[in-house]
């Protein structure tokens, strides 16, 4: 019997604890990614008793399966999102630390695998684990039959079908843009060809949402910041405009007991009317209820007016002149480093310094050197506006007018609209990635399967993705800051007049 040397045992060994310490990783990370998708799914989730879900054990059982796979779909969008920015802050540390017994785990494998199962995951919520999710909440079970194992049929009988006619379109669109490769091969090929195509397809919608999103969510996260934010008032005495809007308040709860004053009476001397004056009275009915709806509207605005500006005394001069004006600042300057980034980036892809996006290296090492110019200041740069992105994307995805209606409320969303958003999520997060690396964003090549998705290899399309999101991100933030510009140097003016009459009157 032969024994192995020393040192071949020592590097099966270090094979061996390599890999099982990626599992273990692996297995951490995404744990943790789904307990905070849990989380907040149920912070969002109606209850089950308010779905009428907490009598019948059957539909309790499919609630909770269809909960468990949203939540998993959303770790993975998570994951997907986190992806690229922890892939970059790796490097960085690995870089700056490369002797360090500590980061020693940080290493291409674990890398690679990371993005390998984060492709993998959402390839399987995408077009596996969500459609059942759905499908599956709303089946009623296959005639003549009842129970779970009736509904998992019927479900996955759904998913066949849809699945049918998804590889019909995908197989008709391949042939359509691609004529010179067989049909044949693309049917009898699944893994190889069929999938990869069907990917690329939806990743490219994917990145269509993102251009549609982004710029959007560009211009509306100002208006985001400044609700959330106090607003400084300058010029502007904060107590005579709190006395002037409860003096308001009381002129209008006074009408409004006027209002039900003369209502009481006029119901007296209605019982005492014939019907022919009656029905020459329901025009002055209607007027008053018309005055009692503007008389409302009127006093919940001068309502929250009030809370405005109360919140607005009680914070402190810091909060209220300091915070929102460096807020908007901060949100002001990564906007215009996006654009100029994307900017950069077209002139280079048209100069030909830039390569496009498409991965084209085999073996990828990581802590080598840093992949920004400005060193590790560069890359966090980088991460953050990974980051700011995503969150203009979110803001900018509920803002359009169809998805609006689903946006998930405290307490108050349907599982139905939970699956849908999850979708949506997970589309937006797992294109986030390619969209930080079309538009120059970051240097660090796509891994896996990332970087080979058809699209990313053809120039004309990322040529043209990246003057289209410089175009639209620019007029949405001209848009907005002119409009938002124009009102605040009227109300300025205003004040300003305002003060001016006023210590005329005192001289």
């Amino acid at each position: 019997m032969d024994i192995p040397d020393e040192e071949e045992t020592t590097v099966q060994e270090q094979i061996f604890h390599n890999n099982v310490r990626i599992l273990i990783i692996n297995f951490l990370f995404f744990f943790g990614l789904y307990l905070f998708g849990y989380g907040i799914i149920s912070h969002f989730k109606k209850r089950a008793k308010d779905e009428d879900l907490a009598t019948d054990a059957d539909e309790a059982i499919v609630y909770r399966i269809s909960l468990w796979l949203s939540s998993f779909s959303l770790a993975v969008s998570i994951a997907s999102a986190l992806l690229l920015p922890l892939s970059i802050a790796s490097n960085e540390i690995v870089v700056q630390y490369p002797n360090s017994y500590y980061v020693q785990w940080l290493n291409t494998d674990l890398i690679h695998s990371l993005w390998n199962l984060i492709f993998l995951f959402s390839n399987g919520s995408l077009f596996v684990l969500l459609p059942f999710a759905y499908f599956f909440i709303e089946s009623e079970g296959l005639p003549h039959r009842k129970g779970i194992t009736a509904r998992v049929q019927e479900t996955l009988l759904l998913l066949v079908l849809l699945s049918i006619i998804v590889m019909g379109l995908v197989v008709t669109l391949s042939a359509l843009l691609d004529r010179s490769q067989a049909t044949f091969d693309l049917l009898f090929n699944m893994w190889d060809s069929y999938l990869p195509f069907l990917y690329s397809c939806v990743s490219f919608c994917g990145v269509l949402m993102l251009l549609l999103c982004t710029p959007v969510g560009l211009a509306h996260l100002f208006t985001v910041v400044s609700n959330l934010l106090v607003k400084p008032y300058f010029l502007r005495d904060l107590d005579d405009d709190l006395n002037v809007a409860r003096f308001e308040m009381a002129n209008l709860q006074r009408k409004l007991a006027v209002y039900y004053t003369d209502l009481n009476s006029t119901k007296v001397t209605r019982s005492s009317l014939s019907k022919q004056l009656m029905s020459g009275m329901h025009s002055v009915f209607n007027e008053r209820a018309t005055y009692l709806d503007e008389l409302k509207k009127k006093i919940k605005l001068v309502k929250e007016d009030i809370t405005r500006l109360e919140k607005h005394k009680q914070s402190g001069r810091i909060t209220r002149n300091l915070f929102y004006p460096l807020a908007m600042i901060g949100l002001f300057t990564v906007t215009t480093v996006t654009i100029l980034l994307v900017t950069l980036n077209t002139l280079q892809l048209l100069v030909g310094i830039k390569s496009l996006p498409q991965s084209t290296q085999e073996q990828f090492a990581l802590g080598i050197s840093s992949l920004s110019v400005l060193g590790s200041t560069g890359a966090y740069l980088e991460i953050l506006i990974i980051f700011y992105l995503m969150a203009t994307t979110l803001v900018g995805l509920y803002t359009l007018p169809l998805i609006k209606k689903i946006r998930p409320r405290k307490m108050n969303t349907p599982i139905t609209h939970i699956i849908l958003d999850c979708g949506f999520v997970l589309i937006l997060s797992s294109a986030l990635p390619l969209l930080a690396r079309t538009l120059g964003i970051t240097n660090f090549d796509l891994l896996g399967d990332f970087g080979r998705i058809r699209w990313l290899g053809n120039f004309y399309i990322i040529l043209a993705y990246n003057i289209l999101f410089a175009v639209l991100s620019g007029l949405c933030i001209a848009k907005t800051f002119t409009v938002k510009v124009r009102k605040e140097l009227f109300l300025r003016l205003q004040a300003l007049v305002s003060v001016f009459r006023r210590s005329s009157k005192e001289d």
